[in-house]
């Protein structure tokens, strides 16, 4: 079979998703509508979690989140060097501090060890990213938390269907804050979803959404009526978008088993190949990346070059730590040699597609292409 392209990328959208965001646009509710609602109940259905509200974008989340927990001018945060930098960006907008911690070499995760010697009187909070679906140890994370009192809150982002401890992720800290970006296992476009097991967190983060209005549209007991209390953002998820996402929700069990699938064979296909290393299997993953790190010696940037030249969708998780964008540079004067995994991270690794629409097929081209440019390189 002669593979012509390999999508880094494909959502899971079928006719009868676009049905129903045909249905919600024709009927003129396009927002705060059922949809929403059933997106929102599908999603705790699924955690486990008690409690979940739809937002315009994980980022929000994560903002409303960091808000939720108090964080302000004088606190500090930790959050880790490889993430997308939305993470710390939540941390900045409420004018604390976003503190970096380094990361596992071969997983991305929070470095664990790392975290209690850069906890200072100032620190209120921690934020770890569950990197690529693949949980962190949240047994660790919360004896932390708990014994220094800081707030928990997860960047779940990766990790739709991602287990610790036979829990899903997103119930260990006070929120947990999940994205539907195009390239993520469920898509709205943008969109996101927080959840919570605590009903008074996200009834703050529903006020706050909505420009901290009190009463949404539907209760309200005359059209217009409401007050607003406090400051708040508009940060709400369209019902149009609610309904391209609650379908795939529904099919997301099979969703995910393909996934898993495909990294297997991925990991079966590789794991002779001395020049790359990356994480034992796990069915507690939820693989929204396949990620691979090339061993030092091999140049990843030629690696890349040779794939994308061989029409494979590839990309890299995260080129460049946090600290070293330009703007916390400048604001804190990190530099070369603060964080040596994640710059050995960044520096190695390459993600691979390994979504639910991939063949096998295509998958053994993946494999054969790269083994080849690692043996000419």
């Amino acid at each position: 079979m002669k593979i012509k392209e390999v999508p880094f990328s494909k959502p899971d959208i079928i006719d009868s998703d676009l049905i129903n965001v045909k249905d919600v646009i024709k009927s003129g509710w396009l927002t705060h509508g059922k949809y929403t609602e059933k997106l929102e109940d599908l999603f705790c259905k699924y955690t486990g979690t008690k409690f979940a509200t739809t937002v315009s974008n994980c980022t929000a989340g994560l903002h409303l989140s960091c808000l939720s927990a108090g964080f302000g001018p004088g606190d500090e945060v930790i959050v880790p060097t490889q993430t997308h930098t939305a993470t710390a960006h939540a941390v900045e907008f409420t004018g604390a501090k976003a503190v970096f911690c380094d990361v596992d070499l071969i997983s991305g995760n929070i470095l664990h060890d790392n975290i209690e010697k850069i906890i200072t009187k100032k620190t209120k909070g921690l934020i770890p990213v569950h990197m690529a679906g693949l949980s962190c140890n949240m047994e660790r994370i919360e004896s932390i938390c708990k014994n220094y009192n800081l707030a928990l809150i997860e960047d779940c982002a990766h990790a739709i269907g991602t287990i610790y401890n036979k829990k899903h992720v997103g119930n260990f800290g006070i929120t947990g804050n999940f994205s539907f970006y195009p390239t993520k296992q469920i898509t709205t476009g943008e969109g996101g979803i927080v959840v919570s097991n605590h009903k008074s967190v996200i009834e703050k983060i529903k006020k706050l959404k909505a420009f901290g209005i009190d009463t949404p549209p539907e209760k309200r007991n005359k059209p217009g009526f409401y007050d607003v209390q406090s400051l708040g953002y508009n940060y709400r998820m369209t019902d149009f978008q609610a309904a391209l996402g609650a379908g795939q929700m529904e099919r997301y069990k099979s969703n995910l088993e393909t996934r898993k699938n495909n990294a297997q064979y991925y990991i079966d296909q590789l794991r002779s190949i001395n020049a790359i290393d990356f994480p034992e299997y796990s069915d507690d993953c939820s693989y929204f990346l396949f990620q691979i790190i090339l061993n030092s010696n091999i140049n990843r940037d030629k690696i890349l070059k040779g794939l994308i030249k061989n029409k494979i969708g590839v990309s890299i998780h995260y080129a460049v730590p946090v600290p070293f964008m330009s703007y916390y540079v400048k604001k804190y004067g990190y530099k070369i040699g603060d964080f040596p995994n994640a710059e050995k991270y960044a520096a190695q690794n390459i993600s691979l597609p390994v979504h639910s629409n991939l063949s096998r097929d295509e998958i053994d081209y993946v494999c054969e292409s790269l083994v080849k440019l690692i043996g000419e390189n």
